[in-house]
């Protein structure tokens, strides 16, 4: 008998928490893959701040840290200059890095911290109720835009992997998705170059991962998936932004 699927050890026995269509699940596990395929987890801490992601900690076996809303990108700073040694990320929502974060993400970026920030762009507030987010796209209906994104009062949607690509300072930014298998394969890659890129202590690493919210987008699992392509790929374009260059200073 041969074995083809197993938990990663870097992930907890855990029921979900999240709902039923979210990819919150797949991309855990991605990071999850990762970390055990590199070796890390016994010097691997995440920090997930307030958000759908608050609860990461239940399912991740790895040492965690849970920061005040926005404020993730600080915690990872702290730790990973008092231990260089250890592998540190932050998994952060959109509604917390994008808009209640920005500030700390860009900074952290511009200074080169050699953290990792795993981005999940749902382009909605989640656990809050479905509110406008930065992310949130054109005309798209939330229960504070009833009538749909107005970005002639309220401007367009935030491309955050686009913003920190213009930054000197050398870094890793990717965009991926989640919500086809082949678009899966390709997040893996983004995921492990990332955390590989911290190991050699190169550089800041960023992977923004765009993510359905079946609930509050009032879609099935599967109109989620195919909104998401129809509507966020064409804005955010997948890829990767920036690649460290050895010459920068």
């Amino acid at each position: 008998m041969f074995t083809v699927f197993t938990r990663p050890e870097a992930m907890k026995d855990n029921h979900t928490h999240y709902c039923p269509g979210c990819t919150h699940g797949i991309i855990h596990r991605l990071v999850a893959e990762a970390i055990d395929e590199l070796g890390l987890r016994e010097r691997t801490v995440g920090i997930a701040p307030v958000g759908c992601s608050v609860l990461a900690y239940n399912y991740f076996n790895c040492d965690f840290q849970e920061a005040a809303h926005g404020r993730a990108p600080a915690f990872a700073t702290g730790i990973k200059r008092v231990r260089p040694d250890l592998v540190v990320f932050t998994y952060q929502g959109d509604g917390d890095l994008a808009s209640i974060g920005t500030n700390e993400i860009l900074h952290s970026a511009n200074r080169g911290e050699k953290f990792t920030t795993i981005f999940v762009n749902n382009a909605v507030y989640g656990m809050t109720g479905g509110q406008m987010a930065p992310t949130t796209m054109p005309n798209q209906v939330t229960t504070t835009t009833p009538t749909g994104r107005n970005v002639k009062e309220v401007g367009y949607p935030i491309r955050v992997s686009e913003m920190l690509a213009t930054l000197r300072t050398p870094a890793y930014v990717a965009r991926v998705a989640v919500h086809r298998p082949h678009y899966v394969v390709q997040a893996k890659k983004a995921i492990l170059k990332a955390f590989r890129y911290q190991v050699a202590n190169r550089c800041f690493s960023f992977v923004e991962v765009l993510s359905t919210c079946p609930t509050n987008w009032g879609k099935s699992p599967k109109e989620a998936c195919d909104w998401l392509e129809q509507n966020m790929i064409p804005y955010y374009p997948l890829g990767e932004h920036k690649l460290p260059d050895r010459d920068e200073p």
